[in-house]
């Protein structure tokens, strides 16, 4: 943001957030090229999972509550609680 400000110069930022010149210039490259999609209707559409994915997740998070739960019991005595 602070090279798009115009303030400092490209080394002057360089050598207050500690990168190279070369660095300063791609990322106010990248974002005056980027910065237009922020304003696209419709967005970025969320990344889709496949049914056998979720059915994965699902088994996975039941494994998961079985082991806390078992630890739960067996630590117990030790917790106090």
């Amino acid at each position: 943001m602070e090279a798009l400000k115009g303030e400092q110069t490209a080394s002057e930022l360089a050598s207050r957030f500690g990168v190279h010149p070369t660095v300063i210039h791609q990322w106010k490259r990248a974002l005056l090229e980027g910065a237009s999609g922020v304003f696209e209707r419709g967005g970025r559409k969320a990344p889709e999972i496949g049914e056998e994915q979720v059915k994965d997740l699902h088994a996975k998070i039941g494994e998961l509550a079985v082991a806390n739960d078992f630890l739960a019991r067996e630590l117990k005595p030790w917790v106090g609680k």
